[in-house]
Order: C-alpha cells, then sequence, then structure tokens
C-alpha cells in the first residue's frame, strides 16, 4: 500500500512565547522489508531560528525547533509519501518462556534493537500485580510458543477494554484505565506492554499511524485520522519482533505505518519541549492517511 500522510500540531499561546525549545518524533521511519519513505518534509511555523536533526538510540527520526524570537502560535507540519509492504503470514516457531530466556541471554548486542531494553520497567510502564496476574492467567492453559500467548493476551486484552476517548488524558497512569477497563490506544499498549513483560516477554511501543476507512458510501474526511499506537514484542531469534494492535484486536500489517520505537510514550511522544511564558496554551492535532489512488 502506498500513503500520502499528512499531520499538522498546532500550539497556541495566550501570550507571546520566545525561547522554545521542541523535540519532535513524527517522521516515518524506513524500514527494510517492511515500510520504504519516498518522501518526507518537516516544516514548522514561524520558522525555526535553528533546527537539529538526528537518529536517537532507538533508531527514531528526531528533529529539535529552537525559537528564541517571540511568537504567538506555532505550527509544525509533516508531509510524506510511504509504502507498505506486504509480509508473509507467520507460523509460529516461537519457543517457549523457558527457551525465550536463554535466546535473549544469546544476544549478544546492546543497540536499540536489543531485547534487553524492554523486559524491566520503565517510567510509563511500571510492573503492576494486578496486570501481572492477569496475564497468568489469560496465558496458562495457552499451548505453544510466545508467540500464541502474545495473540492469547492481545485478544483477551481487546474483549475486557472498552474505548472511549473520554477517559484518560495523555498523563492517565497506567493502571486507572486497566482498573476502570477504558482507554485509548496508549492505555491498552502501556497494559499490553505491561502485561507481556510480566511474562518475561520483551515488549516496546510503537507510535505511528493507522489508515482507518470511512462508513460505506462515505467519504474519508480530511484529517479524521490520529497518531496511533501499537506493541511489538520479540518472539525469538527466529521471529524477531512481531507487531500486534490490542485496540484493535489484530496483527499489524499494510494498514499501520511506524513512525518510532521505544520503551513506552515517553520515548516515542510526537512532541515535547519548553517555552518561556507565563500564559497557559493549547495545542490540537490532525492527521490524514490517505491511500494513494483511493477515492
Amino acid at each position: 500500500m502506498l500513503y500520502d500522510i499528512r499531520l499538522k500540531l498546532d500550539h497556541t499561546y495566550a501570550g507571546r512565547a520566545g525561547g522554545a525549545r521542541h523535540l519532535n518524533r513524527v517522521m516515518p521511519a524506513a524500514l527494510p522489508g517492511r515500510q520504504i519513505v519516498q518522501t518526507s518534509l518537516l516544516t514548522c511555523d514561524p520558522v525555526a531560528d535553528t533546527r537539529n536533526a538526528f537518529v536517537d538510540f532507538f533508531g527514531n527520526r528526531a528533529t529539535v525547533f529552537y525559537h528564541d524570537a517571540p511568537h504567538d502560535k506555532m505550527r509544525i507540519t509533516m508531509q510524506a509519501r510511504v509504502r507498505c509492504l506486504t509480509r508473509e503470514p507467520q507460523l509460529d516457531i516461537s519457543p517457549d518462556r523457558n527457551r525465550l530466556a536463554q535466546e535473549i541471554a544469546e544476544v549478544r548486542h546492546l543497540d536499540g534493537q536489543a531485547p534487553h531494553h524492554f523486559l524491566g520497567p520503565s517510567p510509563r510502564v511500571p510492573a503492576r500485580s494486578e496486570i501481572a496476574a492477569f496475564a497468568a492467567d489469560i496465558t496458562a492453559p495457552v499451548t505453544g510458543g510466545v508467540l500464541a500467548q502474545m495473540q492469547a493476551l492481545g485478544h483477551a486484552l481487546h474483549a475486557e477494554m472498552t474505548f472511549d476517548a473520554t477517559a484518560t488524558t495523555v498523563d492517565t497512569p497506567m493502571i486507572d484505565a486497566f482498573v476502570n477497563r477504558h482507554g485509548v490506544c496508549q492505555d491498552y499498549s502501556h497494559i499490553f506492554i505491561a502485561a507481556l513483560r510480566s511474562l518475561a516477554i520483551p515488549a516496546r511501543y510503537v507510535s505511528g499511524f493507522l489508515r482507518t476507512l470511512p462508513p460505506p458510501g462515505q467519504p474519508r474526511l480530511e484529517g479524521a485520522d490520529a497518531m496511533h499506537a501499537w506493541v511489538s514484542a520479540w518472539c525469538g531469534s527466529e521471529l524477531g519482533w512481531v507487531e500486534y494492535d490490542p485496540t484493535n484486536d489484530i496483527t499489524v500489517q499494510t494498514d499501520h505505518i511506524v513512525v518510532a520505537y521505544g520503551r513506552d510514550y515517553s520515548d516515542v511522544s510526537p512532541i515535547k519541549g519548553v517555552l518561556r511564558t507565563a500564559a497557559k496554551g493549547t495545542s490540537a492535532q490532525s492527521v490524514d492517511v490517505a491511500p494513494v489512488g483511493a477515492v
């Protein structure tokens, strides 16, 4: 599938701000055999006094915008054309959890793709006994390797949770969403990661874009899509990283466009930074994911 993607991040300040520094992770990732970035452009209005682009530890494309001049609003726009490649269905040749631990130990590198980084607690995914008990109950009767356990957990979490855009905010603790069984994709992903890690299955957070389809007979709505989140689990040396979307209860294929990988949302947030102002501000996000050639 070939997609044209446009993201707009709008910030409006009640008073003029200066000395702003904003770190952005919104550029689609180039992933051999998975995702080809044909074109990409990231702009800022007002134009930044300085910008610095780099690749972070986990291999994500990042850009920092520096504004020294006073301003009362800022818009960051990302445009890209990305081709997502179809992958063959995966056979479950994953090891059981005992063998998985041995295969993790046999990984001799510690770069950003190493499973070791995604086993323990992280800032937004602390270890929680309630989630560990849920994971243990769901996987106890599952036969087969860790891939089957991961899929069983994903099915169960999707069945337990209710998607509710009003139930949580970006700062709501993961456990609150789990206890109330309501949340958004960030909450589903954090809970799923905590459940997998409680079973000693390495799991990482994935941010990106999701193609969404309008109701039958209705046109696509401009900007109706939003940034999405899902999970990548390390299922042994043969399968490697396998991605699963617990919010939609599906194994990831060509409808998901990857932006960044991290331990949790704090590693991959689309924008974070500081600015010098005494006034409060508001923000808004608009995303459009359009299949090229689609009506």
